[in-house]
């Protein structure tokens, strides 16, 4: 188990490597001119070429990227054009709300895959209502879902926020939801969960359709296996045949799809995030495309595409302590 961690380690370095590279590649080619969003169009020709080269980017391009690699291993993501203080510091000030808003998607993702999965493997009477409208939702764009929530369960009903936080992060985490738990503050425990239901669940609908399929029928394959009707002859009950036989057996390609759709999921969160005026990193992105703030959309992208590797290698690890034949 040691040796193929280690291996996905080493793997996971290396797309992380060549992550940066296309990145710097694309800046590269990029027809905005940084420097002209930093100092402003009104800017002097004399004053961009100053700039241009107290930036280093009249360096040879090899240069440049071992400049940008060696900046990066510090920590240090350079200063936006746009804000004008360091991409790390913004990110650092985005990124949490972000990965709350990804993290309870997430819960609910799973929780509806696994819901969606079990009872149509074991035919639950009535599941089929569950199931149905699951289905219906998922094939909308989740632009369309969060519209149509906006308009159904704040501007209707006024059951939940359509916008914002609800509240400040001003705790140890910046997650909201934990802070005010760990402060005992469950009044703005509670508003900070109503603001995050509806764009949770905008995100979460869609991957919880591709986990629960992809889990259903491995359930179903599993429930045909010689091993389980041994064990049910033997007067097992369902419930113990099911925990200990079926679902582990089962588990691995869920897994598999729920790490890819994780990474999908923070990928996506820029749409939802901006309908939702959430203050995540999406927003930030979105606001540093028009200028071309390249620093800054590489700080994202390298963080949004780190967390995606970061997140296979550990399903990759996960499956293969489920089903120990993966890591021979």
């Amino acid at each position: 188990m040691t040796r193929f961690i280690l291996r996905r380690l080493g793997s996971a370095i290396i797309l992380i490597l060549v992550l940066t590279a296309i990145i710097f590649l694309l800046q590269a080619v990029s027809p905005g001119d940084p420097v002209k969003a930093y100092l402003g169009n009104n800017a002097s020709p004399s004053a961009v070429a100053a700039e241009r080269q107290k930036l280093g980017l009249n360096d040879p391009i090899i240069l440049q990227y071992l400049h940008f690699l060696g900046n990066l291993v510090q920590g240090n993501l350079g200063i936006s054009y746009r804000t004008h203080r360091p991409v790390m510091s913004d990110l650092q000030t985005y990124l949490p709300a972000t990965v709350e808003l990804v993290l309870v998607a997430f819960v609910f993702a799973l929780v509806l895959g696994i819901l969606f999965a079990v009872s149509g493997a074991l035919r639950w009477k009535g599941s089929a209502y569950f199931r149905g409208p699951l289905l219906v939702l998922a094939v909308a764009p989740p632009f369309l879902l969060a519209l149509g929530g906006i308009v159904v369960f704040y501007s209707q009903l006024g059951w939940l926020p359509a916008s914002g936080r609800g509240g400040n992060a001003g705790g140890p985490t910046g997650l909201l939801l934990v802070d005010n738990l760990l402060s005992g503050n469950l009044a703005e425990f509670g508003a900070a969960f109503q603001h995050l239901l509806m764009p949770a669940l905008v995100l979460a609908i869609a991957p919880a359709i591709a986990i629960g399929r992809i889990l259903r029928s491995s359930l179903e394959t599993t429930l045909m296996a010689e091993y389980v009707r041994t064990a049910e002859s033997k007067g097992l009950r369902s419930i113990t045949v099911f925990g200990k036989h079926v679902l582990r057996n089962s588990v691995g390609p869920g897994l598999s799809m729920a790490g890819l759709q994780l990474g999908f999921m923070f990928a996506g969160v820029v749409v939802v995030e901006q309908i939702f005026s959430w203050p995540g990193i999406g927003n930030y992105l979105a606001s540093s495309i028009p200028v071309s703030d390249f620093l800054a959309i590489a700080g994202v992208t390298l963080v949004l595409g780190s967390i995606y590797v970061v997140a296979n290698a550990i399903v990759d690890v996960l499956q293969a302590m489920a089903d120990p034949r993966l890591n021979a």
